[in-house]
């Protein structure tokens, strides 16, 4: 005699409440709201220290040398700088300082042992004008003090448990600049590819890390004053919703920005494979690349090499409060150099690379926004979107961050955004070729082993 329809989600979901009653699982969960409060203190004063020293590189400096704006020839000291400092630390260090960035955010967490390198490359290079976001790094401090606090408790023998454990911790982290646990969550369920008891297990714990250090890197923003560079849109355009035009427009733009991040990406791939070699040395030249490119800009349009250098969080703030600041000119000139730029730090500096592909999504997206009936605002949020989705390949995850950034006005865009998010996505899959060792965000999320 057959067993029942369902008789086998009625053992998933007894499964799950066994899990859900365990007194271990409990205690985990418990774990994880005690982690995220450090976790989030941490993350806050590194990602304030990062702002503090960019501002001082990038704003006192150049005052105090008599400039009103950092000259065009400024990156190019200061990214020598970073490939200086980056070259020991990339060649002797526990972790190499990181992930590579061209990978997105995957491999394994980062563990105790790689911590160090991986903080002293991000607060070294990334204020000095590496053409890199915080998110790597930050999910690094989150994964690392939550196996440091697991060993240190005597419990790292579980591996599993050490596994979610890091997995929530990089999602504390990394929740505190991309608005709050629920981008964080939406980004987790799609980057696992987990169903199931199995998500539900990993997810609890990701929420409740994430919400906690949510309220304490929130509250500390509020009490000490800090300016901690969080991914945020504080003026927007005027609301507009989207019309026939802005879909007519804004799908084939979706598509152009997945085919030039996509070709970024494989440049820093290619940059990968050239610094193997040397290494050291090529570190070193890929950042003075780097620097040139953002000079470059600087020269090409009049305007501060602030705007091409750095991960791009105030660029694009600038952006949106005033997109018809910068000429049609100007916009295709900051995509060419800092995309160019940006290409070449994936596959040799360290840091995250989410951050500057929205920039440049954005940049693509407005500077098509003036063909008729392409209105500014829809540009913005498809090129947030559309870019998101094709460095990333979470098409899901990617427009709820739309959406977050968007506030008000996401209501009526988010058809078209949802929309560049798929074409995006699709598109940056036809246009990939298959390179070894690429990967995406959601190779970041894998709970298979828990690193040394």
């Amino acid at each position: 005699m057959s067993a029942p329809a369902n008789a086998g989600p009625d053992r998933a979901e007894q499964s799950l409440r066994q899990t859900l009653l365990s007194p271990g699982y409990r205690r985990l969960l418990l774990l994880c709201v005690l982690l995220g409060v450090p976790i989030a203190l941490a993350c806050f004063f590194f990602v304030g220290l990062q702002h503090e020293l960019q501002h001082w590189v990038w704003t006192s400096l150049p005052e105090a040398a008599g400039y009103d704006t950092p000259p065009w020839w400024w990156p190019l000291p200061a990214l020598l700088l970073a490939g200086l400092i980056l070259a020991p630390i990339v060649t002797r260090m526990p972790g190499g300082g990181g992930h590579l960035p061209v990978n997105g955010l995957g491999g394994a967490p980062v563990g105790p042992r790689a911590l160090p390198g991986a903080v002293l490359a991000a607060l070294a290079t990334l204020p000095l004008g590496v053409v890199l976001g915080p998110e790597a790094p930050l999910m690094a401090v989150g994964s690392g003090l939550a196996l440091l606090a697991v060993r240190r408790a005597g419990a790292g023998g579980d591996q599993r448990a050490s596994a979610i454990l890091a997995t929530a911790g990089s999602t504390a982290a990394i929740s505190t600049i991309l608005g709050g646990p629920v981008a964080a969550a939406v980004l987790l369920i799609e980057g696992a590819g987990l169903a199931g008891a199995q998500m539900v297990t990993l997810l609890l714990p990701c929420l409740l890390a994430s919400a906690a250090g949510a309220l304490v890197f929130t509250g500390f923003g509020q009490w000490t004053g800090l300016d901690i560079g969080a991914l945020a849109l504080p003026e927007l355009p005027p609301q507009a919703g989207p019309d026939a035009g802005d879909f007519l427009w804004g799908l084939p733009t979706a598509a152009l920005i997945a085919v030039l991040v996509t070709l970024a990406r494989g440049l820093g791939h290619r940059t990968v494979t050239w610094t193997r070699h040397r290494t050291a040395t090529r570190t070193v030249v890929c950042a003075t690349a780097v620097g040139v490119c953002i000079a470059a800009y600087a020269l090409i349009t009049g305007r501060s090499p602030a705007e091409a250098a750095l991960s791009g969080q105030a660029a694009l703030a600038q952006l949106a409060a005033h997109p018809h600041a910068w000429s049609v000119g100007a916009l295709v000139a900051l995509v060419a150099c800092k995309g160019l730029a940006w290409g070449i730090a994936l596959g040799a500096l360290r840091g995250g690379p989410i951050f500057p592909s929205v920039l440049l999504g954005a940049a693509t997206a407005l500077a098509c926004s003036g063909l008729p009936g392409f209105g500014a605002t829809p540009a913005l949020a498809l090129g947030i979107s559309a870019a998101a989705a094709a460095v990333t390949g979470l098409p899901l995850a990617s427009a709820v961050l739309a959406v977050l950034l968007m506030g008000r006005d996401a209501h009526d865009q988010t058809p078209l955004m949802v929309m560049a998010s798929v074409v995006a996505f699709v598109v940056a899959q036809l246009v990939r070729r298959t390179e070894p060792g690429a990967g995406t965000v959601a190779e970041g999320t894998s709970t298979a082993k828990a690193p040394r």
